[in-house]
């Protein structure tokens, strides 16, 4: 009934498996068997593109493919800091590459701790599944897609929502693709969040989504208060870690595979998983997959 859609580059070779191995951690083996993974790539050798689906199918998934493409023309990356155009990929899925009825797209940045495939039963037809932005989480209140308020003062206060974990009709796809390009072409100077931006401004048009609740796409806000206290002043609910969450986001430049990161609890408990992840790798036969810094 439904694929794992995931957005993977050179870079992100090693988070991607990761996020593989919680997937299947968190289903039924039925519901691997059942489930499928689609991966989008601009850079992905082919011995990378084997070892995804090797390990998709030792991990127990039915189905896995992996496509090269290249992302919409209209892409601006008004923040290339530590994004790169790959982000612009999650818009590339196709009903003939995923060819299950429903995609749940996932960010290779995260913590799968239970099943993102619950969401599903509410989406209705033409909708999209997302969950509101804990760092902006509301229109004009926050960074995100600056003076869109001033030119159309109704957004203002209208939620804002993460792109990060996403829930579809595997056939809504080509609407969301289309209402994404023309946000890049008539709104540009309102893109700040790159891709991000550019959805929510397509979500505001549309008025097609569907609220997801925060558990499924929950914030890891430790590692910002190791820097300062401005996530206290922003997110509504206790930074502390939600044990409940099935899914931990680690949002923004500082990755828990990387060594500089601070070590907080979900980044040491997203590190024992990494490394049970590279334990299945090595059974693999693969040298050298090791994210830079962690040891």
């Amino acid at each position: 009934m439904h694929a794992f859609g995931l957005c993977i580059d050179q870079q992100y070779l090693v988070p991607g498996l990761a996020t593989l191995g919680g997937l299947a951690d968190s289903l039924t083996p039925a519901s691997r068997r059942n489930g499928a993974v689609r991966v989008l790539t601009l850079d992905l050798t082919r011995a990378q593109a084997l070892l995804l689906s090797d390990f998709a199918k030792r991990v127990g998934f039915g189905s896995f493919d992996l496509r090269h493409c290249s992302p919409l023309r209209t892409s601006r990356m008004a923040d290339a800091s530590y994004i790169t155009l790959t982000t612009y990929l999650r818009f590339e899925f196709t009903s003939d590459f995923v060819r299950k009825p429903y995609l749940i797209y996932v960010d290779a940045d995260v913590l799968v701790r239970g099943d993102l495939t619950d969401p599903l039963g509410s989406l209705g037809p033409y909708e999209t599944g997302a969950v509101r932005d804990e760092f902006n989480p509301a229109v004009g209140e926050c960074p995100a897609l600056p003076g869109a308020a001033e030119r159309w003062p109704h957004l203002r206060g209208r939620p804002y929502f993460n792109a990060g974990v996403l829930w579809t009709h595997t056939d809504h796809m080509p609407r969301i693709r289309r209402g994404v390009e023309q946000a890049l072409i008539h709104a540009r100077r309102h893109i700040l969040h790159n891709d991000q931006d550019a959805l929510n401004l397509w979500l505001l048009r549309s008025g097609r989504v569907r609220p997801v609740a925060g558990g499924f796409n929950r914030f890891e806000a430790g590692r910002f208060l190791e820097r300062g206290n401005w996530v206290r002043r922003v997110v509504a609910r206790s930074p502390k870690p939600d044990p409940a969450a099935a899914l931990v986001h680690f949002v923004g430049p500082e990755k828990p595979w990387q060594a500089d990161c601070p070590v907080t609890e979900d980044v040491v408990e997203y590190r024992r998983h990494l490394m049970r992840t590279l334990r299945h790798v090595r059974r693999l036969g693969a040298v050298g997959v090791e994210p830079v810094g962690v040891r």
